[in-house]
Protein backbone atom coordinates (compact mmCIF):
# COMPACT_ATOMS: atom_id res chain seq x y z
CA UNK A 1 0.00 0.00 0.00
CA UNK A 2 1.29 3.46 -0.81
CA UNK A 3 1.28 6.38 1.63
CA UNK A 4 -1.71 8.76 1.44
CA UNK A 5 0.33 11.78 0.42
CA UNK A 6 1.94 10.06 -2.59
CA UNK A 7 0.25 10.63 -5.96
CA UNK A 8 -0.61 7.70 -8.15
CA UNK A 9 1.05 7.60 -11.56
CA UNK A 10 0.00 5.23 -14.28
CA UNK A 11 2.49 2.55 -15.33
CA UNK A 12 4.56 3.27 -18.42
CA UNK A 13 3.54 1.33 -21.46
CA UNK A 14 6.15 0.62 -24.07
CA UNK A 15 5.19 1.55 -27.61
CA UNK A 16 8.05 -0.45 -29.09
CA UNK A 17 7.25 -3.82 -30.58
CA UNK A 18 9.23 -6.90 -29.69
CA UNK A 19 9.69 -7.80 -33.33
CA UNK A 20 9.93 -5.31 -36.16
CA UNK A 21 6.88 -5.26 -38.45
CA UNK A 22 7.27 -7.20 -41.64
CA UNK A 23 7.36 -5.21 -44.81
CA UNK A 24 4.84 -6.34 -47.36
CA UNK A 25 4.00 -5.06 -50.78
CA UNK A 26 0.67 -3.35 -51.07
CA UNK A 27 -2.02 -5.26 -52.89
CA UNK A 28 -2.12 -3.88 -56.41
CA UNK A 29 -4.21 -4.85 -59.40
CA UNK A 30 -2.49 -5.14 -62.76
CA UNK A 31 -2.43 -1.90 -64.74
CA UNK A 32 -3.85 -3.14 -68.05
CA UNK A 33 -6.62 -5.65 -68.66
CA UNK A 34 -8.98 -6.42 -71.49
CA UNK A 35 -11.92 -8.23 -69.81
CA UNK A 36 -12.03 -10.50 -72.86
CA UNK A 37 -8.81 -12.09 -71.51
CA UNK A 38 -10.83 -13.55 -68.62
CA UNK A 39 -13.66 -14.93 -70.75
CA UNK A 40 -13.76 -18.71 -70.95
CA UNK A 41 -13.21 -21.69 -68.67
CA UNK A 42 -10.74 -21.63 -65.78
CA UNK A 43 -9.72 -24.42 -63.43
CA UNK A 44 -9.46 -23.52 -59.77
CA UNK A 45 -6.00 -24.59 -58.62
CA UNK A 46 -6.11 -23.10 -55.11
CA UNK A 47 -8.12 -20.62 -53.06
CA UNK A 48 -8.53 -19.21 -49.59
CA UNK A 49 -11.74 -20.49 -47.95
CA UNK A 50 -14.72 -18.21 -48.47
CA UNK A 51 -13.05 -16.18 -51.20
CA UNK A 52 -15.52 -13.79 -52.80
CA UNK A 53 -18.53 -15.78 -51.60
CA UNK A 54 -17.92 -18.29 -54.39
CA UNK A 55 -15.52 -20.88 -53.05
CA UNK A 56 -15.84 -23.88 -50.83
CA UNK A 57 -13.68 -26.93 -50.28
CA UNK A 58 -14.52 -28.68 -53.54
CA UNK A 59 -12.73 -28.89 -56.87
CA UNK A 60 -14.33 -26.60 -59.44
CA UNK A 61 -14.15 -24.84 -62.75
CA UNK A 62 -15.12 -21.22 -63.27
CA UNK A 63 -16.75 -19.93 -66.41
CA UNK A 64 -16.41 -16.22 -67.20
CA UNK A 65 -18.76 -14.70 -69.79
CA UNK A 66 -19.33 -11.14 -70.96
CA UNK A 67 -22.30 -9.56 -69.22
CA UNK A 68 -22.70 -6.18 -70.90
CA UNK A 69 -19.87 -3.72 -71.51
CA UNK A 70 -18.55 -3.40 -67.97
CA UNK A 71 -19.36 -6.73 -66.37
CA UNK A 72 -18.56 -10.43 -66.39
CA UNK A 73 -20.86 -13.25 -65.33
CA UNK A 74 -19.03 -15.88 -63.27
CA UNK A 75 -20.30 -19.43 -62.78
CA UNK A 76 -18.49 -21.84 -60.44
CA UNK A 77 -19.25 -25.50 -61.12
CA UNK A 78 -18.05 -28.29 -58.85
CA UNK A 79 -16.51 -31.32 -60.53
CA UNK A 80 -16.04 -34.92 -59.41
CA UNK A 81 -18.88 -34.58 -56.89
CA UNK A 82 -16.41 -32.88 -54.54
CA UNK A 83 -18.87 -30.27 -53.30
CA UNK A 84 -21.83 -31.26 -51.14
CA UNK A 85 -25.06 -31.22 -53.16
CA UNK A 86 -23.10 -30.22 -56.29
CA UNK A 87 -23.84 -26.56 -55.66
CA UNK A 88 -23.38 -24.26 -58.64
CA UNK A 89 -22.61 -20.67 -57.62
CA UNK A 90 -23.11 -17.61 -59.78
CA UNK A 91 -21.85 -14.06 -59.48
CA UNK A 92 -21.54 -10.87 -61.45
CA UNK A 93 -18.25 -8.94 -61.58
CA UNK A 94 -18.62 -5.25 -62.47
CA UNK A 95 -15.79 -2.88 -63.28
CA UNK A 96 -16.84 0.55 -61.96
CA UNK A 97 -13.89 2.47 -63.45
CA UNK A 98 -12.72 0.61 -66.58
CA UNK A 99 -10.57 3.46 -67.91
CA UNK A 100 -8.62 4.05 -64.68
CA UNK A 101 -8.71 0.65 -62.98
CA UNK A 102 -9.58 -2.04 -65.53
CA UNK A 103 -8.56 -4.96 -63.30
CA UNK A 104 -10.51 -3.90 -60.18
CA UNK A 105 -13.88 -5.60 -60.11
CA UNK A 106 -16.74 -5.49 -57.62
CA UNK A 107 -18.19 -9.00 -57.27
CA UNK A 108 -21.77 -9.77 -56.23
CA UNK A 109 -22.70 -13.37 -55.50
CA UNK A 110 -26.09 -12.48 -53.98
CA UNK A 111 -29.22 -12.30 -56.15
CA UNK A 112 -29.57 -9.20 -58.32
CA UNK A 113 -32.47 -7.82 -56.29
CA UNK A 114 -30.11 -7.54 -53.29
CA UNK A 115 -27.54 -5.59 -55.32
CA UNK A 116 -28.44 -2.31 -53.62
CA UNK A 117 -27.03 -3.61 -50.30
CA UNK A 118 -23.37 -2.63 -49.96
CA UNK A 119 -22.34 -5.77 -48.04
CA UNK A 120 -23.28 -8.15 -50.86
CA UNK A 121 -20.40 -6.75 -52.92
CA UNK A 122 -16.74 -7.64 -52.50
CA UNK A 123 -13.58 -6.46 -54.22
CA UNK A 124 -12.04 -8.91 -56.65
CA UNK A 125 -8.87 -7.65 -58.30
CA UNK A 126 -6.74 -9.30 -60.96
CA UNK A 127 -3.36 -9.31 -59.19
CA UNK A 128 -1.42 -11.17 -61.87
CA UNK A 129 -2.22 -12.52 -65.30
CA UNK A 130 -0.12 -14.59 -67.68
CA UNK A 131 0.65 -12.78 -70.94
CA UNK A 132 -1.20 -15.54 -72.82
CA UNK A 133 -3.93 -15.64 -70.15
CA UNK A 134 -2.89 -19.18 -69.19
CA UNK A 135 -3.18 -18.45 -65.46
CA UNK A 136 -4.58 -15.71 -63.24
CA UNK A 137 -4.21 -14.67 -59.62
CA UNK A 138 -7.29 -12.96 -58.17
CA UNK A 139 -7.43 -11.36 -54.74
CA UNK A 140 -9.08 -8.72 -52.66
CA UNK A 141 -7.25 -5.69 -51.22
CA UNK A 142 -8.18 -6.71 -47.66
CA UNK A 143 -6.17 -9.94 -48.16
CA UNK A 144 -9.14 -12.14 -47.19
CA UNK A 145 -9.83 -13.66 -50.58
CA UNK A 146 -7.40 -15.24 -53.04
CA UNK A 147 -7.95 -17.55 -55.97
CA UNK A 148 -5.37 -19.09 -58.33
CA UNK A 149 -6.80 -20.08 -61.70
CA UNK A 150 -5.40 -21.89 -64.73
CA UNK A 151 -6.75 -22.61 -68.20
CA UNK A 152 -5.41 -26.15 -67.83
CA UNK A 153 -6.53 -28.57 -65.11
CA UNK A 154 -2.95 -28.84 -63.78
CA UNK A 155 -0.22 -26.33 -63.03
CA UNK A 156 3.52 -26.94 -62.86
CA UNK A 157 4.82 -26.99 -59.29
CA UNK A 158 7.43 -24.26 -59.97
CA UNK A 159 4.81 -21.85 -61.30
CA UNK A 160 2.45 -22.70 -58.45
CA UNK A 161 5.19 -21.99 -55.87
CA UNK A 162 6.12 -18.73 -57.63
CA UNK A 163 2.52 -17.48 -57.53
CA UNK A 164 2.18 -18.44 -53.87
CA UNK A 165 5.39 -16.51 -53.11
CA UNK A 166 4.00 -13.49 -54.96
CA UNK A 167 0.83 -13.63 -52.85
CA UNK A 168 2.87 -13.93 -49.64
CA UNK A 169 4.90 -10.83 -50.59
CA UNK A 170 1.61 -8.94 -50.88
CA UNK A 171 0.75 -10.03 -47.33
CA UNK A 172 -1.69 -12.87 -47.93
CA UNK A 173 -1.76 -15.52 -45.20
CA UNK A 174 -1.62 -18.81 -47.09
CA UNK A 175 -1.85 -21.12 -44.09
CA UNK A 176 -5.54 -21.87 -44.81
CA UNK A 177 -4.95 -22.15 -48.58
CA UNK A 178 -7.05 -24.94 -50.10
CA UNK A 179 -5.21 -26.63 -52.96
CA UNK A 180 -7.45 -28.62 -55.27
CA UNK A 181 -6.38 -32.28 -55.24
CA UNK A 182 -4.19 -33.37 -58.15
CA UNK A 183 -4.20 -29.82 -59.56
CA UNK A 184 -0.71 -28.57 -58.64
CA UNK A 185 2.12 -30.91 -59.27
Amino acid sequence: MRPRNERWTPPKISTETATPPTTQRPVEAIAQLDPQQLVGTWHEIAHLPGSFGLTDSGVATLQFERHGNLALAVTRRPIDGSTPKGRVRRAVACCPRPADEPARFRLRSAPEWLGWLPWVWSDCWVLALDTDAGWALLGDPGRRGLCLLSREPRMERDLFDELKARARRMGYDLAPLVVSPYRAG
